[in-house]
Parts: C-alpha cells; sequence; structure tokens
C-alpha cells in the first residue's frame, strides 16, 4: 500500500513538513510505502475551467506541478494526505490552485480512495482550512480519515511545531486510523465484498 503526501507550504521544511512527517513515522510502522512530495514555491496557474482535462485526464497547463500530482496518483496510491499552513485563515494559493485542477482529472482515479488534511498554523484559521481541504475528499467518493482531534498543530516555526505534543499526537493518531483503514479496505477487496456501486451523475442548475 502507498501513500502520497502533499507538502502545500512554500517552505519545504517547514511547520507543515514535521506534521505530514509525524503521520509517514506511522505509516511507515505498518510497513505503508509513502512519498511527501513538495508543491514547491514558484507561481503556477489556477484553474480556468476549461474543460479540456474531462477528455484527456490531464490539465491543459504542462509547465507546473499539477500534471506531476496526478502522474502520481494514477500510478496507484491508497491514501492522499493533503498539507498546507494557513494563509488568512485558508489553504495557500498553490494548494488550491493545484489540488483543483488535480481533482478536475481524477476524480474517477480517486474515489473509494482514503484521504486527509494536515494543516499547520501559528495559532488561528486551521478550522476553516481544514475544512476546505476535505471538502476534495467529500466532493469524489473518498473516506475522510479522522484522529481524536482536528487534524492541525501549532508553531511559528519547526522547531515551535515539534513542542505542540497535542498536534503531534493527533498526526500519530491520524496515521494509526489511515493505515487501518486501508488495511480494512484491502481486506474487503480480497474477500469479495461488494464496491459502492454509483449512479450517473445529475448536474442541477437551480434556474427557475
Amino acid at each position: 500500500m502507498k501513500v502520497l503526501m502533499i507538502n502545500g507550504s512554500p517552505h519545504e521544511h517547514g511547520c507543515t513538513y514535521i506534521g505530514l512527517q509525524e503521520v509517514e513515522k506511522t505509516l511507515q510502522k505498518h510497513d505503508i510505502e509513502t512519498e511527501i512530495f513538495w508543491l514547491g514555491n514558484k507561481p503556477v496557474y489556477t484553474c480556468i475551467a476549461c474543460g479540456k482535462c474531462a477528455k484527456t485526464g490531464t490539465c491543459v497547463f504542462t509547465d507546473d506541478v499539477a500534471n506531476q500530482v496526478v502522474d502520481k496518483i494514477n500510478a496507484g496510491m491508497d491514501g492522499l494526505v493533503i498539507g498546507s499552513p494557513v494563509h488568512f485563515a485558508s489553504a495557500t494559493g498553490i494548494v488550491t490552485a493545484v489540488m483543483d485542477r488535480v481533482f478536475c482529472c481524477v476524480k474517477k482515479t480517486v474515489q473509494k480512495k482514503v484521504g486527509a488534511a494536515v494543516v499547520s498554523c501559528r495559532r488561528g484559521g486551521a478550522a476553516t482550512t481544514f475544512d476546505q481541504l476535505n471538502k476534495y475528499f467529500s466532493i469524489t467518493n473518498m473516506p475522510i480519515v479522522p484522529s481524536l482531534y482536528w487534524n492541525q498543530i501549532h508553531g511559528n516555526t519547526p522547531e515551535e511545531a515539534k513542542q505542540d505534543l497535542e498536534g503531534m499526537q493527533t498526526m500519530r493518531i491520524l496515521g494509526e486510523n489511515m493505515a487501518w483503514l486501508m488495511t480494512c479496505l484491502a481486506i474487503c477487496g480480497k474477500a469479495g465484498v461488494p464496491e459502492p456501486q454509483y449512479e450517473d451523475k445529475i448536474m442541477t442548475n437551480f434556474i427557475r
């Protein structure tokens, strides 16, 4: 089994990385392969709703990291963790831009894969950012992995983040729950438990 972990901080080894790394350590204890992929800190395109990805499965913009993430997801993964620091009570611009494009491309690929959000903040805004990131999972039939608290870690520096003992524990329990849920799904698959069968999507525009 494999989990892809997205680091959406402009600082590769900042507080968000500390949270993701703590989840990673727990997953690796259960022999789960992990990869922390840093989105970088260069400008990227946002989604322009061109609809091309519905036909090609890739984003029309090919000069940044979005299609790299699409390729990694399509190569096979059992879980996805999206990590972001708080910027103005929401996820970073690069996470939003890249994930908007990625999830347009992988709507069917990620179905029934488990997802989790990890948020780091100095003080406030974690709850709104956590809610924003979880919406990528809830709109694509991805079971969302919980912990004993919202998946957030506090600190202004990586050293401070490590001192957030409750936050670090939250990350470890998130890793435990993710490993357990992926294992359960794998056992169900081997046992022949039928997967959910979905109706064709109904699109309703609220025009009277």
